[in-house]
């Protein structure tokens, strides 16, 4: 019996140990500035696809460069609702 309490404590203290670390193991991911970003990388963003992503790129160079995540709006598709979802994933 001892042994089961011994080997029960330590799967504890193992999946403890492991539950704890699990968001020290995550990765911080780089803001896209979206002023540089080709397609492919603005994809990355959520609520972005191939077309909104090229029509991203095609108003930064036709209007220059956007300002801040409100500026996204200029963007036929992209309203406050995504500009919301990516407001932390981006820079300028």
């Amino acid at each position: 019996m001892d042994m089961t309490l011994k080997g029960l404590t330590a799967a504890l203290l193992l999946s403890l140990t492991l539950g704890l670390s699990g968001g020290a193991l995550a990765q911080q991911v780089a803001p896209i500035n979206v002023n540089t970003a080709d397609a492919e990388l603005l994809e990355e963003l959520p609520g972005i696809g191939p077309s909104r992503a090229e029509a991203l790129i095609k108003e930064r160079e036709a209007n220059g460069e956007f300002k801040d995540a409100d500026d996204l709006t200029r963007v036929s598709g992209i309203g406050e609702a995504t500009v919301d979802k990516i407001r932390d994933e981006v820079e300028f």
